[in-house]
């Protein structure tokens, strides 16, 4: 780890941070009061979110297991969060040992907290920088260390891109990653959507767009994402119906998910 990465960085708690609501839905420690006032406020609307977000971690799992599989040895995990049971580098390296991960996100405390979970970890490291300015994760020193742009990488955007609205560009994001993409790499992304409850997911928007600015996007939206790339079976698919495990599913869905492969 560089000096840079070991810069203990500047903390605002007075602003909710989606790594922290998330972490208090899992029933995790490291959020704060303007967190839960967010967090309440929207199981009040979906009472499913803390499922859904266990399902988004679940389906992070099996698509790094299978992308490693498929013999990835490169993980560049954007808008990570705060660590959990399982990580990206514990699962990747659980099928090959010699795998590289990057962690990315934009919270100072995702910094600190990975700074002491990957202690001594060579082949794994966190950095602080933002989803919407992937000419400065690509250029990150950190990044560049460990992540070949020459060989496969397998780049994760899980629960990301609903955070960057059409003005921002999106799409154009996406796209310039891709660019620095061989071919064997994979796309990991999962989108929040309303198509199962467009009435709760306008007044889930209403909630939280007071703290930030979170979209909505539509099937067809989110495969836009995957231009470029060939999609995995089964597709773009509800979270927890990607692969999955066990037959549990459901009923109201939150979250479209899929895996791309660059040809």
């Amino acid at each position: 780890m560089t000096d840079e990465g070991r810069a203990r960085p500047k903390l605002d708690t007075s602003i909710a941070h989606p790594a922290r609501v998330y972490d208090y839905w899992l029933g995790g420690k490291d959020n704060y009061a303007a967190d839960r006032e967010v967090a309440e406020r929207v199981l009040a609307i979906v009472p499913e979110a803390p499922r859904s977000v266990r399902a988004n971690r679940a389906f992070l799992k099996r698509a790094v297991r299978l992308t490693a599989e498929a013999g990835v040895r490169q993980f560049l995990d954007i808008g990570s969060g705060l660590p959990t049971a399982e990580n990206s580098h514990d699962i990747a390296q659980q099928v090959r040992p010699d795998a590289h991960v990057v962690y990315v996100d934009n919270d100072p405390i995702v910094l600190v907290h990975g700074n002491a979970l990957l202690a001594g970890t060579g082949s794994t490291t966190v950095v602080q920088s933002d989803a919407r300015d992937p000419e400065a994760i690509l250029g990150h020193p950190e990044v560049r260390r460990h992540i070949d742009f020459g060989q496969p990488v397998a780049v994760l955007l899980l629960g990301v891109l609903h955070f960057v609205p059409d003005d921002q560009d999106p799409y154009g994001i996406v796209a310039r990653l891709a660019k620095a993409m061989v071919p064997g790499s994979h796309l990991i992304l999962s989108h929040l959507t309303g198509d199962s409850d467009p009435e709760n997911a306008k007044r889930f928007l209403e909630s939280v767009n007071r703290e930030a600015r979170a979209v909505v996007r539509t099937r067809e939206e989110v495969q836009r994402f995957f231009d470029g790339f060939e999609l995995l079976d089964p597709g773009v698919v509800p979270v927890d119906r990607w692969r999955p495990d066990g037959p549990d599913a459901m009923k109201r869905f939150w979250l479209w998910a899929g895996v791309g492969r660059k040809a």
